[in-house]
């Protein structure tokens, strides 16, 4: 049977099923064609379709030519009974028996097998495998098999994410991500990477529990889960992710004026947990500070360092004074500084990180939102962000990690090393970290997991980034905007007026509004017809959803 044949077969079962749901005589709404239903293959014996099976197997037939279905119910209102495909030739690899082999079955077959052999007590599902629970239980009473409770729930959707299978092909194909196993994916292997541990995910999944109810999360709440657990659970360590080097000019003075001539100073890797232990950190003569934390031009709101301006150096707990700016162009390459220590000093109204002169290089991938709009629409590759992976190539972390950050400790299968970059945000060891804490050489690498609750200080931005920021801001304004026009469209006037599809078409369903004959006049086939009422049926349940969000 050809897949033409198969759709009207399909098609023929459904309206006799709805004939006999309102109660009239399907062989009069709906008569039988012998053709179609049975089907010219569908009563034939066990021995052939066993021949022809086999047949399949060996590679005899070409692609689509032969299918197994199942014998299922045809009188069925669930048009999930019409006689599933459990079998179909398919001339690709297999993963584990290579060329030799050619049939795959289709997913209704494997589910419940696959649940019933691994004797699971509940299969999960989302709320559009609903309609699909009556083959499921139909294939296993079939086989005689240990059949497992269905549960079905509302998807759980995420904001700035998308989760169709094949959406995430697409951004892998097309190289808009790492691959299936990048930070910004929502794959378990994704999140792994990103640093969402087993517990993140746990609490979280538990704080929100299950409902059939349509709804969009705010990813805040996961991040809310994941700051409360790392809070609690990582070490800290001071990083510079855009250094800036610090010459203290006075360091040898002050030196002698510390306790026992010494720099060095004790930290506690939590400062609410003693049993996670400390670290050391020794001031250096050269030290390296974030460039957010310094500005040309100081302001009555900014705290941190500028010339001529002192802010406290943390764990030292002196004052850091700027004495002179040293540039080549305009690119600032040192700030030339002095401590103050002394008694009467003024209290700084900040405290700003830092690392020392042997910190380990490393880079720093800080990831944010994959998409521009919280809800990603049918356009939703025009609204992917390019700002969702900023790499800090020549980033700077405390030596204090060097043991914790090994390559030896570094594995895809198990959620790695996680650290809170003081003032910064909570990073993770990513799997292309092939440092050697021994000769300390080796690519470093960190994936940002999430930011703390409050940046203190914001990079001074320069014209260009300001300019690029105002067209972030007018590219996600418009395709919002857009969307917003978009579900104002009547769903008769939908082809007449969308963006893609104005001025392709010359006449209409005068019921549906579905488009019936091209610009030039040419009628659409049948399968055009179709496609295009899919579109009109998807637009008036987004435009549905859209006005009930929005009352």
């Amino acid at each position: 049977m050809t897949k033409d044949e198969m759709v009207a077969q399909r098609d023929l079962a459904k309206r006799r099923s709805n004939a006999r749901h309102v109660g009239k005589d399907p062989d009069a709404e709906a008569p039988l064609d012998p053709a179609l239903l049975p089907g010219r293959n569908r009563d034939t014996s066990a021995e052939r379709n066993l021949r022809l099976f086999e047949n399949m197997r060996m590679g005899m037939y070409d692609e689509g030519t032969y299918t197994l279905r199942l014998k299922m119910d045809f009188e069925s209102a669930n048009p999930n009974m019409y006689d599933l495909v459990a079998y179909r030739i398919k001339y690709a690899p297999h993963p584990h028996a290579g060329k030799g082999w050619c049939i795959y079955p289709a997913y209704d077959w494997t589910h419940g097998i696959c649940d019933s052999l691994e004797r699971i007590d509940y299969s999960c599902c989302t709320l559009e495998f609903e309609t699909r629970r009556e083959p499921y239980y139909w294939i296993l009473w079939a086989l005689d098999m240990y059949r497992p409770n269905v549960y079905e729930m509302s998807r759980l959707n995420i904001e700035y994410t998308v989760l169709s299978k094949r959406r995430l092909i697409k951004l892998v194909d097309k190289n808009h991500v790492r691959g299936w196993d990048d930070p910004r994916m929502p794959t378990i292997s994704g999140l792994r990477r990103r640093g969402y541990t087993k517990d993140i995910l746990n609490n979280f999944c538990n704080d929100l529990g299950a409902t059939r109810a349509e709804n969009l999360i705010e990813i805040e709440k996961l991040y809310h889960t994941a700051r409360l657990n790392l809070g609690a659970t990582s070490r800290r360590a001071m990083a510079a992710l855009d250094p800036i080097k610090v010459m203290i000019t006075n360091f040898e003075e002050e030196k002698t004026k510390a306790r026992d001539g010494s720099m060095t100073f004790e930290v506690q890797n939590s400062p609410t947990d003693e049993s996670l232990g400390s670290h050391t950190v020794t001031l250096t003569s050269t030290i390296y500070i974030d460039s957010s934390d310094f500005r040309l031009v100081d302001s009555s709101v900014y705290y941190g360092l500028a010339p001529s301006k002192a802010v406290g150096i943390k764990y030292h707990g002196g004052n850091l004074f700027c004495d002179e700016v040293v540039k080549e162009g305009d690119k600032i390459v040192e700030l030339k500084c002095h401590l103050d220590n002394s008694e009467g000093r003024k209290k700084p109204k900040s405290f700003i990180t830092w690392v020392p002169s042997d910190a380990i290089p490393c880079e720093v991938r800080v990831y944010g939102h994959i998409f521009t709009v919280k809800e990603p629409t049918d356009r939703w590759e025009e609204e992917i962000s390019p700002d969702s992976e900023l790499i800090h190539a020549k980033a700077l972390v405390d030596p204090s990690v060097r043991e914790v950050v090994d390559k030896k400790y570094v594995n895809k299968w198990h959620s790695n090393c996680a650290l809170q970059f003081e003032r910064i945000g909570y990073f993770v060891v990513d799997t292309d970290t092939k440092f050697d804490s021994e000769s300390n050489t080796g690519d470093l690498v960190f994936n940002r997991t999430v930011s703390l609750k409050e940046e203190v200080f914001k990079k001074e931005l320069t014209a260009e980034e300001i300019a690029a920021m105002d067209q972030r801001k007018a590219k996600a304004k418009k395709a919002n905007a857009e969307k917003e026009e978009r579900m104002k469209i009547d769903p008769m006037d939908f082809f007449k007026l969308a963006a893609e599809f104005k001025g392709k078409y010359s006449q209409y369903n005068e019921k549906t509004g579905v488009p019936t004959h091209l610009a030039d006049g040419t009628e659409l086939t049948k399968s055009a017809i179709k496609k295009l009422a899919k579109e009109l049926d998807k637009h008036k349940k987004q435009q549905a959803k859209y006005k009930a969000a929005n009352k």
